[in-house]
């Protein structure tokens, strides 16, 4: 024990002094709790909607407040027909689309069942599940029954809501996770790998032989990015493959457009990772940085949850995230078949997080050298 108190005084001395350390180990888990703790929702709420209203009566207008009334449903506009309807959805502008027919209020004032369809996005099933219970709550409300049956039952001479699921029709969660899986796995091992990159020169001290070479400091940043890119074209190929035999993933879009999609992610993580390396000391800061990093990419991107659940702030923190972008593009490839048409604004933004990623690193490492 005399030797064991002077130890133990030496190592609490040290983590005093190791303050970014220090912080981080009890500030990362007091931010992460309060801010998952208020952000994860599993109960979907207010899905963006569409609506094609073919009888333009009081009675289909009665019936899309109805159905707003539930919560399950936000109505952002209305579209002219099923081209723009199919549209709207495969640009993520929207979840789910309302179709009244034109023979609704007829069919309603002659004691006729009248059919009313809503088309619901079913890569994600959680918004299936939501959209279900909204035309069965709505459907209810109309016709003075329960709320208890299925979505399409409905009285004679009432109204019959039925939900039609688009691109996941069995409701399988795989289809919708796998895709995700892409972009976390992505996300997670070159970011983290990377954040060690210059922190593990600096620590064996080759660092400032690298800087006393000719090579300028961008062309160091993109020498350390460039092997790592065919790293994560090897791991997006493994997963695909493995999605495809063994849960049978479908991929309705181009894998050309996919790769030169995953191209800009993979920069994006890749330079932030470096970000990483240059705002730390040690190569455990830079791991503990960079889960800090990976749990709101898992959790408030839309892999696991859905953002339409969550608060405000909760979605505005998940729109700087590149990976909020990629699980997008990635389920709208390989399940919706979507083009560069319906893709270019997320495109643009990962393309964005890249150059700032990158630029900042280059700026930081420049100060963190001198």
């Amino acid at each position: 024990m005399t030797t064991f108190w002077p130890m133990l005084r030496k190592e609490f001395t040290q983590m005093r002094r190791d303050r970014l350390t220090l912080a981080m180990m009890v500030g990362i888990p007091a931010i992460q709790i309060i801010l998952f703790g208020f952000a994860i929702r599993t109960e979907v709420r207010n899905l963006p909607t569409v609506v094609l209203d073919e009888s333009r009566s009081e009675e289909s207008r009665r019936l899309v407040a109805t159905l707003e009334n539930t919560g399950n449903f936000a109505v952002v506009g209305a579209v002219a027909d099923r081209t723009e309807l199919a549209e709207a959805i495969d640009r993520g502008r929207a979840q789910a689309a309302v179709v009244i027919p034109p023979r609704h209020a007829e069919d309603l004032k002659r004691g006729r069942a009248a059919p009313v369809q809503v088309v619901v996005d079913a890569a994600d099933p959680l918004s299936s599940q939501a959209a279900l219970s909204g035309a069965a709550l709505a459907g209810a409300a109309l016709n003075g029954t329960s709320a208890g049956g299925a979505a399409g039952a409905a009285p004679a001479g009432g109204v019959d809501v039925r939900v039609r699921p688009w691109y996941n029709p069995a409701l399988r969660s795989a289809v919708y996770i796998v895709p995700g899986i892409v972009g976390v796995l992505l996300s997670m091992t070159l970011v983290i790998i990377m954040s060690m990159s210059v922190v593990r020169e600096r620590e064996r001290g080759t660092l400032e032989q690298l800087v006393v070479t000719p090579v300028t400091k961008t062309s160091l940043m993109l020498g350390k990015i460039v092997p790592f890119v065919l790293v994560g074209y090897v791991q997006v190929t493994v997963i695909l493959l493995l999605g495809r035999l063994l849960f049978d993933v479908p991929i309705r879009g181009s894998l050309l457009l996919l790769y030169a999609e995953a191209l800009a992610f993979i920069v994006a993580s890749l330079a932030f990772g470096l970000l990483i390396s240059t705002l730390v000391r040690t190569q455990a800061q830079a791991i503990q940085l960079g889960f800090f990093y990976m749990l709101p990419n898992i959790l408030l991107s839309g892999f696991m949850f859905p953002r339409q659940a969550m608060p405000e702030p909760a979605q505005w923190l998940g729109a700087v995230l590149p990976l909020t972008y990629f699980l997008e593009v990635l389920r709208g490839i390989l399940l919706k078949g979507s083009g560069i048409a319906a893709l270019w604004p997320q495109t643009l933004i990962m393309i964005g997080f890249g150059m700032v990623f990158l630029a900042l690193s280059v700026r930081r490492f420049a100060k963190s050298v001198e």
